[in-house]
């Protein structure tokens, strides 16, 4: 997985996304996720416990997705045919409808999740800018705004620190607080930015495409296999579910 090219991960990654939009049908959702998880963890090289935190957050925002819709879906009057669902007796067609739209948002987890865990950033950048011809310019700019958030929250600490240290106040409100910060914060970012460009600028970088990369990037066949069984998959999980129906 992690030698996939990031470009046809992503594009794979997004048709399926979009196949899965228009897709109402719980159990074949249901098959494609159980799909999606077991080819990150098999061949993703992701720790179970790792992967578990980061799709809690998803699992309590489908759940809340779930308990909404039934809350607050618009019901007919007089449903020919009732479902029992928890404590309620529900139309079966508002049940089917809230597991849907509650199981699609879980599957659009487990479909990021794959792509996230399984890239490298910087990868999938200089694939955006070899395979798909993206500008340069917007290209790294991304990257180099991507890799200022970590320094800036450094910084932010920082500016805490020394103001603690020369005696500013401290028993304002938080907003006051975060107020004083904004300004060395916003200075500190403009002289990092200064610094990047020249540094750029002194490497040659003039955001022309006809350029040289340490790390090329092509496609093989190996891609387009991941491309095609990740659709496919998708087809056969309609098929089982239609024949359990």
């Amino acid at each position: 997985m992690h030698n996939i090219n990031p470009s046809i991960k992503a594009g794979t990654v997004t048709l399926a996304a979009i196949v899965i939009a228009f897709l109402f049908d719980p159990l074949a959702l249901l098959l494609y996720i159980g799909w999606t998880i077991a080819v990150t963890l098999l061949f993703g090289k992701v720790q179970i416990r790792k992967y578990l935190l980061y799709l809690l957050p998803f699992t309590l925002f489908a759940i809340g997705m779930l308990v909404s819709t039934l809350l607050f879906a618009k019901t007919p009057e007089n449903p020919s045919v009732t479902q029992q669902f928890l404590f309620w007796d529900l139309p079966r067609e508002t049940v089917q409808n809230a597991l849907a739209l509650a199981i699609r948002v879980f599957s659009y987890s487990t479909l990021s999740l794959l792509f996230v865990l399984t890239t490298d950033k910087v990868a999938f950048i200089l694939s955006l800018i070899q395979q798909c011809r993206v500008s340069p310019k917007l290209a790294y700019g991304i990257l180099a705004g991507y890799r200022f958030l970590p320094l800036l929250k450094d910084e932010l600490t920082t500016i805490r620190s020394a103001h603690l240290i020369r005696g500013a106040k401290t028993n304002t409100s938080k907003f006051s607080r975060y107020k004083q910060y904004t300004i060395p914060l916003l200075a500190s970012a403009i002289r990092k930015a200064e610094r990047t460009a020249i540094a750029m600028e002194s490497k040659g970088f003039t955001g022309e495409r006809d350029r040289t990369f340490y790390r090329t990037y092509h496609t093989s066949w190996i891609d387009w296999i991941f491309a095609a069984v990740m659709l496919g998959a998708i087809v056969l999980c309609i098929i089982v579910s239609k024949s359990f129906q």
